[in-house]
């Protein structure tokens, strides 16, 4: 008998036919002789709702009342999911965060989990429950309830799994993988059979939207592996696991994009020690996550920075380089909304010496120019206009051969 973790977004429980299907896969797996966990997200399109609901009634609501409102919509889909396994025969159970207990801290929209008890989950679950629990909430010290930002009910679900010791922690959504690209962008886009937790790190972190990226973390570090599937079809996904139990061996085994960024560069900076901290500094107290920078050389004492922000962050931060610019002295500050972060991302870049090269001229090719760079081991990312983003992503994805078979063979 496994032990399996199931999740299903709100795509996936957004009707009642839909919670229907889902109960109707969970019982099934448990039939298979399984023990089964299934966390949910709250039903397509209510988290919204009620968010707008709050905005509506107060646009400066507190972020402790925001956490009461929207965990609502994860009690209503675990409740309906738990009612519609009892109808097939099964039994079932739905639980909140906070009688899982999911811990977290106190950072009311984004807390993160400390600590998963989940002796009532064994419990259940020897009594031959199915047990639903509610995503993307949990509970702090003062006994409040919190919830763990967007995305936050894949986190529940991995977390959940490391804290029992699942086999394995299987992610139902809208799609059925992985892709070595956005589908919607490369139509020669193919499906991962297997992917590493490294790379599935690097590309949430640049914009892929299949995985949150702490539900990465926590199953890396616990060995948990992920397998992406579609709530809509019986086909293998796309397994999340570690780097040698991969079964692709691609140089680039994916490219990533977002055009959630935006650029600024100040200019004619005094080049002195501190200089860059006390405008980093500044901007980090305002919580504004600052991602690739670029100082230029020096010349004449002054030099040039480069960072990129956030796109909604833009504002916020122009504004408080403007409160420091006495004790900086810049001469000049510049933005620019309209850029777009491109990346290729694979675990074979570490023995490949011409990847960033290639990537390069493949861009240079086609008159794209290059504005920033970052490395990593297993990534490149270059920052272009924003208007080239798609047919940057498509050139890529054909220089580096991932529509082809033969990426599942090291080079």
């Amino acid at each position: 008998m496994g032990l399996v973790v199931q999740k299903y977004g709100g795509t996936s429980v957004g009707s009642v036919e839909r919670i229907r299907n889902v109960a109707r896969r969970v019982v099934k797996t448990m039939r298979e002789g399984n023990q089964v966990i299934v966390v949910v997200s709250a039903m397509a399109g209510e988290t919204d709702r009620l968010i707008n609901l709050a905005n509506e009634i107060n646009p400066e609501h507190n972020r402790r009342e925001h956490d009461m409102l929207v965990s609502s919509g994860e009690q209503v889909s675990s409740s309906l999911l738990a009612m519609a396994i009892e109808a097939l025969g099964a039994k079932a159970i739905s639980l909140l965060g906070s009688q899982v207990t999911i811990r977290t801290d106190c950072d009311h929209s984004r807390a993160r989990i400390t600590e998963i008890g989940g002796h009532r989950v064994k419990q259940a679950l020897n009594d031959g429950n199915i047990v639903v629990v509610a995503g993307f909430q949990g509970v702090n010290e003062n006994g409040d309830i919190t919830t763990l930002g967007r995305g936050g009910s894949d986190t529940s679900a991995v977390a959940v799994a490391a804290a029992l010791n699942a086999d394995v922690c299987e992610i139902y959504t809208d799609v059925d993988g992985i892709y070595t690209t956005d589908p919607n962008v490369c139509d020669q886009a193919r499906k991962l059979t297997h992917i590493s937790y490294e790379e599935m790190l690097e590309l949430a972190s640049l914009g892929a939207k299949v995985l949150q990226i702490r539900s990465v973390e926590f199953a890396k570090k616990y060995g948990i592996p992920i397998h992406v599937r579609s709530s809509f079809s019986d086909s293998p996904g796309t397994v999340v696991c570690k780097e040698e139990e991969c079964m692709e061996k691609a140089i680039v085994s994916g490219i990533a994009y977002s055009k959630n960024d935006s650029k600024i560069t100040i200019c004619g900076i005094p080049d002195r020690p501190g200089i860059a901290a006390s405008i980093f500094s500044a901007i980090a107290d305002k919580g504004i996550v600052v991602d690739m920078i670029i100082q230029n050389i020096s010349a004449d004492g002054l030099t040039d920075l480069t960072f990129t922000v956030p796109k909604l962050d833009y504002g916020h931060a122009l504004e408080t380089i403007d409160e420091i610019n006495d004790r900086i002295g810049a001469c000049e500050v510049v933005g620019d909304r309209n850029i777009a972060k491109v990346s290729i991302v694979g675990i074979g870049m570490r023995t490949h010496a011409n990847v960033a090269s290639r990537m390069f001229a493949a861009l240079a090719r086609e008159n794209i120019n290059i504005k920033m760079i970052s490395t990593s081991e297993i990534k490149v990312s270059c920052v272009i206009e924003e208007k080239y983003t798609e047919l940057a992503v498509r050139i890529l994805h054909q220089e580096f051969e991932l529509a082809g078979e033969d990426t599942n063979e090291d080079d």
